[in-house]
């Protein structure tokens, strides 16, 4: 699986920013996807995730504590890509993000929120938010 993200870029605080990321290659009955971030001289950091199957309709999602009510993490299960729409940016949001997948042959709907549960990683984009 190969992953393109896209979307970064400079924004002052209070703005917004939509992050995309779209797989491609190998096709699985079901996707977890994710958004990790890393800000200089910090761990990487969870941010979003979103699951979906093939076996049923809809899609399950999971927020971090640090950006619930300001961050929205949603999936296109067609186009194999996930979104992130990152409104009231604060200076403490800039990092590189990174989208992560983990395509599974079963059909399920687990959301992943560890770093360690995902197999493929796309290129890191940067958001750097001015105060």
């Amino acid at each position: 699986v190969q992953l393109q993200a896209f979307g970064g870029g400079l924004v002052q605080a209070g703005g917004s920013l939509r992050l995309s990321c779209a797989a491609s290659g190998r096709t699985f009955s079901s996707y977890a996807m994710g958004w990790f971030r890393q800000a200089p001289g910090a761990e990487r950091e969870f941010v979003a995730a979103i699951s979906w199957s093939g076996g049923s309709p809809g899609y399950a999602t999971s927020v971090a504590d640090s950006v619930k009510g300001r961050f929205t993490i949603s999936g296109d299960s067609a186009k194999k890509s996930v979104y992130l729409q990152m409104n009231g940016l604060k200076p403490e949001d800039t990092a590189v993000y990174c989208c992560a997948a983990r395509g599974s042959n079963w059909y399920t709907k687990i959301v992943r929120v560890r770093a360690y549960e995902y197999d493929n990683w796309g290129q890191g984009t940067l958001v750097t938010v001015s105060s």
